[in-house]
């Protein structure tokens, strides 16, 4: 699924806010000295949030002197817009392209850090010999949604030389993909290939970061009042993710999916189970960089990559200030790692 939002009406976003607030601390409210804050997610309740889940479920927000709040996402949560309003403190994007949006619109928020080392979109196909890499799809229909066609579409033409002809449209519905044995169709890693095998099918996966796509995922977006005013609020809770996203992977993730489960009654053990051995496998959230800097890292490097080639692209203009979109002050400090040790015994 696609979870790209775009940043639009305040009011609108404050009254969803108003509506959809979930307390998820035991109890409710604040209690003693905790100071309570508000993390709005980018979707209902899955293992792709399971790190600030554990944070919770575990009290490593609590310890961390934080009463959490934590918002579930859904179609009509807009994250970028939430944040403006000062309606949360902290929201959840999806990917690089909502920091810059943000920073782009001027609208007060900035990424803290990247929970995802990659971003989980991929390309499926049904198995097929004329298909082998992201490569070999050009010239060949795709079903993207609107939101992918203004976000790493431009960068797929830019790098693989796709084209707006080839584009169809795609609505979620899986019917158009299972019926048509040349279908190619946008997905997010843990979630249409699984339905697609539930169906009787084996597709073909191609995770797009494993052909170039240079993004993060899953940042931790927070309002530029709050790191200005209460940096020590927001890195309490940076540090309390990683540890929460590191026993949520290497220790016994029961915690979290209890309460991801309560959330969104819909969400599966079968579900969960899949995310969070795709999330492993792939070094969705642990890989690279990560392993020497901790959890959620960031780097200026690779976020200059990432724009660069945007701006080659042309979804942003050159005079885009780069680092309106993020801030490395509270990552790379290699938390979690010695709870990582202890878990793991590595």
């Amino acid at each position: 699924m696609n979870r790209n939002l775009i940043i639009g009406s305040i009011a609108a976003a404050v009254a969803v806010a108003v509506a959809i607030i979930l307390v998820l601390r035991p109890g409710g409210g604040a209690s003693g000295d905790l100071k309570t804050v508000t993390f709005a997610t980018d979707w209902k309740a899955q293992a792709e949030h399971g790190g600030f889940y554990q944070a919770l479920a575990n009290g490593y927000y609590e310890e961390a002197g934080l009463n959490v709040r934590i918002m579930q996402g859904g179609p009509g949560v807009n994250v970028p817009q939430l944040l403006a309003a000062h309606t949360v403190e902290f929201g959840l994007g999806s990917n690089n392209f909502i920091p810059l949006n943000i920073a782009a619109a001027g609208a007060g928020a900035k990424a803290v850090m990247a929970s995802f080392q990659k971003d989980p979109q991929v390309f499926i196909t049904h198995p097929r010999d004329d298909v082998k890499s992201i490569a070999d799809m050009k010239g060949k229909p795709i079903m993207v949604s609107d939101a992918t066609v203004s976000a790493f579409w431009l960068w797929l033409k830019s790098k693989y030389g796709f084209d707006d002809s080839q584009i169809r449209k795609y609505t979620f519905n899986l019917a158009p993909f299972l019926t048509d044995p040349s279908a190619i169709q946008q997905g997010y890693l843990s979630s249409e290939p699984y339905m697609i095998r539930q169906e009787g099918v084996e597709p073909q996966v191609f995770l797009l970061s494993d052909y170039g796509y240079p993004g993060y995922a899953a940042f931790i977006l927070a309002s530029d009042r709050i790191i200005a005013d209460d940096p020590e609020t927001v890195q309490a809770f940076v540090d309390a993710s990683i540890k929460g996203w590191v026993s949520y992977l290497y220790g016994d993730p029961s915690p979290a999916n209890a309460l991801i489960k309560r959330d969104n009654p819909e969400m599966t053990d079968e579900v969960i189970a899949n995310a969070i051995n795709l999330m492993k496998e792939n070094g969705i959230v642990d890989s690279g960089e990560t392993l020497t800097l901790g959890v959620g890292a960031m780097t200026d490097a690779r976020w200059k990559q990432f724009y660069d080639e945007m701006v080659e692209a042309g979804v942003y203009d050159a005079s885009l200030d780069l680092h309106s979109a993020y801030t490395l002050e509270f990552v790379n400090r290699g938390v979690g790692l010695d709870l990582k040790k202890e878990l793991t015994g590595e």
